[in-house]
């Protein structure tokens, strides 16, 4: 989930009903939800494994916390979370791979063929639950994808509430996050459900894919 600045020009009547005012004004206010990423002040994730874990970026990094039972309450466990700048692992959904952009096809087989920049064979370790691999890659490095193909071209992952928030806590933790053309932060809504393609995580391998789409 990510969060915005509170814009007190957007203000509905508790008594608005379906006139025509009321139709203004909630129009106003969904506009007002049509911000790029930067101007996040917050994101966060909860993660429900065998711990339940908080991740949480202020916009001065990232934090973990662990659910105490026996008290009730968050503790911090992670402290200024830091990807790594290089990885060997990827998750991507690779049943789809054939119906890819050139560029991250490309890139990808290299990388399972230990072709690519850093030299590594890469592995797969795909969930399936973008929050669920995007923790793992937080704390171990690599790349997170969902790119676009022939079916989706315009991407799967929602703008405002999944691609942004995350992106915004992987730069927060030395990564990077991109469509493959464009940084995700500064992509501007034009609609609440918008879908984009999405690939993020460890620096240099990111940085790999980007410098694949530039030179394509």
């Amino acid at each position: 989930v990510g969060f915005y600045e509170h814009d007190a020009a957007c203000a509905i009547a508790e008594d608005c009903l379906d006139d025509d005012e009321c139709t203004q004004m909630e129009a106003q206010c969904l506009a007002n939800t049509l911000q790029p990423g930067t101007n996040l002040v917050a994101a966060a994730y909860c993660l429900f494994s065998s711990s339940t874990f908080l991740t949480l970026t202020l916009g001065n990094g990232v934090y973990i916390f662990t659910l105490d039972e026996q008290i009730g309450e968050f503790v911090l466990s992670k402290p200024q979370v830091q990807i790594p700048e290089s990885s060997n692992i990827c998750s991507f959904n690779e049943a789809r791979i054939k119906k890819w952009d050139e560029p991250m096809r490309k890139t990808l087989l290299s990388w399972r063929e230990g072709k690519g920049r850093s030299g590594k064979k890469f592995t797969s370790r795909y969930v399936g639950s973008m929050v669920a691999d995007i923790h793992r890659t937080l704390l171990y490095g690599g790349v997170f994808g969902s790119p676009a193909d022939t079916e989706r071209p315009d991407g799967k992952m929602h703008l405002l509430y999944e691609a942004a928030p995350m992106s915004y806590i992987i730069e927060q933790a030395g990564g990077l996050s991109t469509t493959g053309e464009k940084r995700v932060m500064e992509i501007i809504p034009q609609v609440v459900h918008q879908r984009i393609p999405v690939i993020m995580g460890s620096k240099n391998d990111v940085q790999e894919v980007m410098d694949a789409y530039a030179s394509a």
